[in-house]
């Protein structure tokens, strides 16, 4: 073999490792890159599971006060009222860290107009809930200042830019992951209680308790078939009008 055959060789060689390493880094960015759209999925259903946990530990009525925890260990034990009560299942990895360290988003932290929102919306709540039952308010404020949300400490910048969430829809604009803040606000607190009142509303519709089940009222004196007038003291032939029925029923 002369030394322009092993030239040739050598090239063919050198090119043939070229092309393997073209290939094997494209493959790893494509790894890299399914990897860390699998952890942003999680970061999102983590996160969620952080900002429901802080909506509960807030809103629940039970303890006696209303407040965000000062901890995140507080979402786990809830001591507050006669029982403990567990919001969160456990405090989760940050995928992209790798850690239990999570950046805590304060009270202090949100914007005043925000804050002065969420505390008569809590009013409201209250209030509502004291004239439906006849008693009287126990439940404010400890006037400390607890957590609303939590965010991973990565400096990464997020592939994911679309498709959020309404309640984290101002996640399009991240520029790291230091900007997807799952906070619990007022708005997004009320996505739940919006929902759960659009069903009732709907599983409520044309009922009345003073009404048949088809929706027709019929007034003392008032007979149910012919117009035959009927004695307001006579008893009623059939059970009133919703007994026994189930309101969420179909």
């Amino acid at each position: 073999m002369n030394n322009m055959e092993k030239g040739i060789i050598y090239l063919w060689a050198l090119f043939a490792v070229t092309v393997a390493g073209v290939v094997m880094a494209g493959t790893g960015q494509l790894w890299q890159t399914k990897i860390q759209r699998e952890k942003e999925m999680e970061l999102l259903f983590i996160g969620d599971q952080f900002r429901k946990a802080i909506m509960s530990y807030h809103s629940n009525q039970l303890t006696g006060i209303r407040q965000y925890p000062e901890s995140l260990d507080q979402l786990l034990e809830d001591k507050r009222g006669p029982a403990i009560q567990r919001h969160l299942r456990k405090i989760y990895i940050d995928p992209m860290t790798m850690t239990d360290e999570w950046g805590l988003v304060e009270e202090d932290d949100l914007p005043q107009q925000q804050v002065q929102g969420q505390n008569s919306g809590q009013n409201n709540d209250i209030n509502s809930a004291n004239n439906a039952s006849g008693v009287g308010s126990n439940l404010g404020s400890s006037g400390s200042k607890g957590i609303v949300g939590v965010y991973s400490l990565s400096s990464k910048t997020p592939r994911k830019k679309e498709n959020f969430p309404d309640h984290f829809a101002k996640f399009t604009e991240a520029e790291t992951y230091q900007d997807w803040q799952f906070v619990h606000t007022q708005q997004t607190g009320n996505d739940n209680n919006a929902s759960r009142q659009t069903q009732q509303g709907a599983s409520g519709t044309g009922s009345s308790p003073f009404g048949t089940p088809g929706g027709t009222s019929r007034r003392p004196g008032q007979g149910t078939q012919g117009g035959t007038p009927a004695s307001p003291f006579a008893p009623s032939s059939s059970p009133p009008a919703g007994a026994g029925q189930n309101p969420f029923a179909q």
